[in-house]
């Protein structure tokens, strides 16, 4: 049974997000040219449309992670799709050899608003081998119009799966739920409807 403040585990009563609609408008949106994101690698700031032109790109956008000793938002585990970004994180780092195998030149990377001080902190400690990208002055999420939550006054990222290639959103999973089942379904993602796009 896990307690509130155990981030590797999963409540088994946590309320369904459903599908309100906000991100249908992402099929075939066209990625924003000039943003940058700092990502936890060190390395110089990422520009997704780039990478996009020369390799398909997973990207797992969620809301906020915990820290131990650090209690979540009051009512955080009300909110449905809030929890479990560790659990998701944790999930795509274990299944990473298998989402390579689906897409050989795959690019992969986690999303959210904190600061790539916070994130860093989570990357090293949960050992993530791909980088998180901070967006915390929501200039991709508005750019791109993805789907937000406030909570105390802080806007955060609804749990969103995008799969991107040649300049564009050509697949997402929204929402995404149980978050430990990302990989899973971002594995459909490449395998399926635009599987053959990605290896012409």
């Amino acid at each position: 049974m896990s307690t509130p403040n155990d981030w590797n585990a999963l409540p088994s009563d946590l309320p369904v997000p459903e599908d309100d609609g906000s991100a249908d408008h992402l099929t075939s949106y066209k990625l924003p040219e000039w943003i940058t994101l700092p990502a936890t690698t060190g390395a110089e700031r990422v520009n997704l449309f780039s990478v996009s032109l020369e390799r398909p790109v997973l990207v797992f956008a969620y809301p906020r992670t915990g820290q131990p000793g650090i209690a979540n938002p009051e009512g955080w585990d009300e909110i449905p799709g809030a929890r479990g970004c560790t659990p998701e994180l944790c999930a795509v780092r274990d299944s990473i050899t298998t989402l390579y195998s689906l897409a050989p030149n795959l690019a992969i990377f986690a999303l959210s608003s904190q600061d790539t001080a916070y994130q860093k902190e989570v990357a090293e400690r949960l050992h993530l081998p791909y980088p998180i990208l901070s967006d915390q002055d929501l200039a991709l999420t508005k750019a791109l119009k993805l789907p937000t939550f406030d909570v105390s006054g802080e806007i955060l990222i609804k749990r969103i799966t995008l799969l991107l290639n040649a300049g564009e959103v050509v697949g997402f999973n929204y929402p995404v739920f149980p978050s430990d089942e990302a990989a899973k379904k971002a594995e459909l993602l490449l395998s399926g409807a635009f599987g053959a796009r990605l290896d012409s």
